[in-house]
């Protein structure tokens, strides 16, 4: 059989792994600090006998789009976005430390200060507990300061510190979890980003998603579109060698 069935079959396996990459962008579309995924592909010969007629596509990974998403005044004291190209430091539910711009906060049922989707955020000793309080602050420098419950504005105390990180995005990739972490070295330990004290946070504001819905959309409209048109490439396939088949009998 022509090869051309195989390209055509590499092809919408490419697609469909292409439409699983904008479905899960646009799923995360409206979650806060969100950064989108980007699919890669390169063209490649058909290796075999004779000429290289054929090219197929072969995926070569993903890659994530660092771009800001639009920040957003909530007026929620636990709502925090990074000014510029920070992020903020989390334990990942495997106990690796990890990043993220995800800034709507929430003190859980054990006093840990953390992410909606339930990731402790991480200080300068580690996860940031906060005792029983009145009202929380938390400062442009990341600097965590509580009213303790029952008292006044006059016994302001400071807890911690929120660790923002700034590593390069090079040096970045995120993970099956959605959270950023450092490229493990050629041993395939995994680095730990220093904290930056030169970063700064907004209190009362959330960075949205940085996914285009129309561009998504677009892409989505325009994937289901190849995809059919492979499918009809492999009929073609079929069809041509069942006619070279009927034309061999007929000899």
């Amino acid at each position: 059989m022509d090869r051309m069935v195989y390209i055509a079959m590499s092809g919408a396996n490419e697609t469909m792994l292409a439409q699983s990459n904008v479905s899960h962008n646009l799923a995360n579309a409206a979650t806060p600090g969100f950064k989108a995924d980007l699919n890669y592909f390169k063209s490649q010969a058909v290796e075999g006998e004779g000429m290289k007629t054929r090219v197929f596509g072969v995926d070569t990974g993903k890659a994530t789009d660092f771009m800001p998403g639009t920040m957003q005044q909530t007026g929620r004291d636990l709502d925090v976005a990074i000014q510029g190209e920070g992020w903020f430091t989390v334990q990942a539910a495997n106990g690796e430390e990890a990043y993220t711009r995800r800034g709507d906060l929430q003190v859980d049922a054990n006093g840990m200060l953390s992410t909606s989707n339930g990731l402790p955020m991480m200080g300068d000793g580690g996860p940031i507990a906060i005792p029983p309080a009145e009202k929380i602050t938390i400062g442009a420098d990341g600097t965590i300061s509580i009213i303790p419950q029952g008292g006044n504005a006059k016994q302001m105390a400071v807890v911690d510190r929120s660790k923002m990180v700034k590593p390069e995005w090079a040096q970045m990739e995120k993970g099956e979890d959605g959270l950023m972490r450092l490229k493990a070295d050629e041993n395939g330990d995994r680095p730990v980003a220093e904290a930056d004290e030169a970063q700064r946070l907004q209190q009362g504001f959330l960075e949205g998603s940085n996914v285009n819905t129309v561009n998504e959309m677009v892409k989505m409209i325009e994937l289901q579109r190849r995809f059919e048109m492979q499918v009809k490439m492999m009929k073609t396939a079929k069809d041509m060698a069942d006619s070279a088949a009927t034309v061999m009998r007929f000899s």
